[in-house]
């Protein structure tokens, strides 16, 4: 490599922490700044529940974007996270740090059990499967009193803590919610722009194809879906310990209709669009909360003109891809002959 190869490559590398670094501050210094300013608990309210549909939206993402698989039940793997947060609080005792984590395995577990049995299934008897299994849990958990105490709801008795410490105020609230989702979607970035990756996508694209290509199709679904439901398991923890009170009411049929609909709407296989589709559909309602009840049939129209005049999203998986590649490290490794061996 000669020295002017050399510079370029450094002033590339330059570059490519340019977006995480600007996206970092923003985050984590120009929003809560903004926040302080205001100072009113309505906006922090509102910054963490984007954040946590953030995640909702890209672990979506994950398993409909990437994998293929039209996944109408999420907003139950989100409750199942919720509930077993509440539960081991209000029952246990057990704080933020420990039920975090146990949501997401909880909710993993429920969800490696149901794909047993329906990831054989294709297209849209899939996707019936998991409507109904969706309804089911909603259903579970409006019903059996005795353990959920039904419509009346649970009372999260404690709030984010680590590690027995406890973090009050509002603005400990939305770091310690804007922590666990960067996190957690720098995770989701990595999987989706991998080897693992590629591999769903393949059987997005056409699983028989990629089944006698070698991949083990039926594995790569139910891993995916399990995955997915961790991560949606982790929101639910969040928004358990976030409200403070939760109900089934929060994790109706409805909700996984929005969390779909964040997806298509940012462009399906692209996490950058599902990000920005979350972004605009928990934000632009509470922007037009001034015209009343006009502001849904506006949300409604600005979805129907953005995918009928950007079919793909509004950040396409091929922009999404360039995106991740040249920006955020995500290139293509060099053999030094011009060949691309892999993701770095």
């Amino acid at each position: 490599m000669n020295a002017f190869e050399g510079t370029l490559s450094k002033e590339s590398g330059g570059r490519r922490w340019l977006v995480p670094a600007l996206l970092a501050l923003l985050v984590f210094g120009a929003l809560p700044a903004l926040l302080a300013g205001f100072d009113r608990g309505y906006f922090y309210q509102i910054a963490n529940l984007a954040l946590i549909f953030v995640l909702l939206s890209a672990s979506m993402h994950l398993v409909t974007g990437v994998a293929g698989l039209l996944h109408l039940g999420h907003a139950a793997f989100y409750g199942v996270g919720a509930y077993t947060a509440a539960l081991l609080t209000s029952k246990l005792g057990l704080g933020f740090t420990v039920t975090l984590p146990l949501s997401g395995v909880v909710a993993a577990l429920l969800a490696f059990l149901v794909a047993l049995p329906t990831m054989r299934l294709v297209s849209i008897y899939f996707a019936v499967a998991t409507l109904a299994i969706g309804q089911m849990l909603y259903l579970v958990m409006l019903n059996w009193v005795d353990f959920t105490k039904g419509p009346n709801g649970i009372i999260v008795t404690k709030g984010f803590e680590l590690f027995g410490v406890a973090l009050s105020g509002r603005l400990a609230s939305y770091y310690t919610v804007a922590v666990v989702v960067v996190l957690c979607v720098v995770a989701i970035g990595r999987l989706s722009h991998s080897y693992y990756g590629n591999a769903l996508r393949s059987i997005r694209e056409d699983d028989q194809c990629a089944d006698a290509m070698g991949v083990r199709t039926v594995r790569l679904k139910m891993e995916v879906f399990t995955l997915s439901a961790f991560f949606a398991g982790v929101a639910g923890a969040l928004w358990a310990h976030m409200t403070g009170y939760i109900s089934p009411g929060d994790f109706k049929f409805s909700e996984s209709i929005l969390i779909l609909a964040m997806v298509v709407v940012g462009g399906l296989g692209s996490l950058p669009g599902a990000i920005i589709g979350a972004l605009l559909l928990i934000l632009l309602p509470e922007g037009l909360r001034a015209l009343g009840d006009f502001r849904n049939v506006m949300v409604g129209l600005v979805m129907f003109l953005s995918i009928l005049l950007l079919p793909k999203g509004l950040l396409g998986e091929v922009s999404a891809l360039r995106l991740v590649r040249r920006q955020l490290g995500g290139a293509w490794r060099s053999t030094g002959k011009g060949e691309g061996i892999g993701w770095r």
